[in-house]
């Protein structure tokens, strides 16, 4: 009696040890597939000009090929040194968080696509909220994980927002955490009606960043920010807030 139920007991260990290693292995596979995708798209998008000097080269962003391929692309987005490199899509708000779940040509993918929030407009919102899932070993936006840590933000300050619209640099003013729907709801401030309201949402969050970088906003600034989740706190979300500093950077 024993005996079969010591057998019985090795069995159900052994078969929910392959379980889990399968299920582990397909998760790696679709994963996997799903950063080849990315790789293509970024290699669609790139295409050097060689210089007649071979060592001076010119990268050219084409980002109307995607756009033809896939309508809901607005733009892609990059932190240089980092795996972030990602085209960013949105759409209407019919389709809330239609690319949770899904890859740039609309098939199913747990990594998701890079999204900007429904109410958004790229053209004349204040704040651009793009939301991306936080995925183990750094990818998709797990690597925002590191900007906890002054030491990496003091090497990777600025993100980059190339859109069908134009070119646009973005220098970081805050790093933080909070909790959905009961802390602080940064998700809520898109245009800033006033001066007052502006400066109240950037002083919150300078007030909840996890260290001073000696950056802030003034009202009539553009803003981007990033947004994953976080996961010390039940519905934790770890936010980047970066300000437009292009035009700065012409003049």
């Amino acid at each position: 009696m024993y005996k079969k139920f010591y057998i019985f007991l090795v069995i159900m260990l052994v078969a929910s040890l392959v379980t889990s290693i399968s299920y582990m292995i397909i998760n790696y596979k679709k994963d996997k597939e799903q950063n080849n995708v990315f790789e293509e798209l970024e290699n669609i998008i790139t295409e050097y000009q060689e210089e007649q000097n071979e060592k001076e080269q010119e990268e050219s962003i084409n980002l109307q090929k995607l756009y033809e391929l896939n309508n809901d692309f607005i733009g892609w987005l990059k932190i240089e040194n980092t795996n972030i490199s990602y085209p960013v899509m949105q759409t209407d708000k019919n389709k809330k968080d239609y690319y949770l779940r899904k890859n740039f040509y609309k098939q199913y993918s747990q990594l998701g696509t890079p999204y900007i929030a429904e109410y958004c407009n790229i053209q004349a919102s204040n704040n651009i909220i793009i939301y991306g899932h936080h995925i183990n070993n750094y990818q998709m936006f797990g690597e925002l994980e590191k900007y906890k840590k002054k030491d990496f933000y003091n090497n990777h300050k600025t993100i980059n927002f190339n859109t069908l619209y134009g070119n646009a640099e973005y220098e970081i003013i805050s790093v933080f955490k909070t909790v959905a729907y009961t802390g602080f709801n940064y998700y809520k401030f898109v245009n800033s009606s006033s001066k007052l309201e502006f400066d109240t949402f950037i002083k919150r969050c300078k007030e909840l960043s996890f260290y001073d970088t000696e950056k802030t906003a003034e009202y009539g600034n553009k803003l981007i920010t990033l947004s994953t989740c976080e996961y010390s706190n039940k519905n934790g979300r770890l936010v980047v807030v970066a300000k437009n500093i292009t035009n700065e950077m012409e003049e």
